[in-house]
């Protein structure tokens, strides 16, 4: 067994792990925390496919935007904490379906290990970030430009309705 097998193995459990501590977590902090390390997990997945402009693109969107947004909305809103109890006759369905699922995924990898499978070219000229920018900047320029002026119209938005408005001297606001 070689070290990237054995890696893959370690990041597919973390991820695994990270995702159910994400779905069963009650405080909304700590599923967001959980999330992060998923999609820092995938992007090394990422790296292992040699695919280093996704995966720095993974941690930037991802684990950086995305989850500076998600705790943005947690906190604006107020909600660390989900309320309720759990019941369990409404997670039988659910919890047999995953079961199920997971013994059909073992059958099918059972059947392949020792096979000698070939996997063709992932065409890996793309995923270089210096070609990736290369074509980003001549063919696709305007794409790139307004998909830009639209973040910052996103931006420009979330701080508009985060931002408190004072109140008068009248009382009222």
């Amino acid at each position: 067994m070689n070290l990237e097998l054995v890696l893959f193995f370690i990041l597919a459990a973390i991820a695994i792990a990270t995702a159910i501590g994400m779905i069963t977590s009650r405080s909304t902090v700590y599923a967001a925390l959980h999330l992060v390390v998923n999609f820092v997990s995938v992007a090394i997945f990422y790296l292992l496919l040699d695919a280093p402009f996704i995966a720095l693109s993974q941690v930037a969107i991802y684990a950086g935007a995305i989850m500076v947004l998600f705790l943005f909305v947690i906190m604006l809103l107020g909600i660390e904490n989900i309320a309720g109890e759990l019941e369990w006759k409404n997670l039988i369905w659910p919890v047999a379906m995953a079961v199920i699922l997971l013994v059909e995924g073992v059958f099918l990898v059972a059947q392949r290990i020792g096979q000698n499978t070939y996997v063709g070219s992932t065409g890996t000229e793309l995923s270089d970030p210096s070609l990736m920018a290369k074509v980003l900047f001549t063919d696709y320029l305007l794409p790139f430009e307004i998909t830009a002026v639209l973040l910052l119209v996103a931006m420009i938005g979330a701080i508009v309705l985060s931002k408190h408005k004072k109140p008068s001297k009248g009382g009222q606001a």
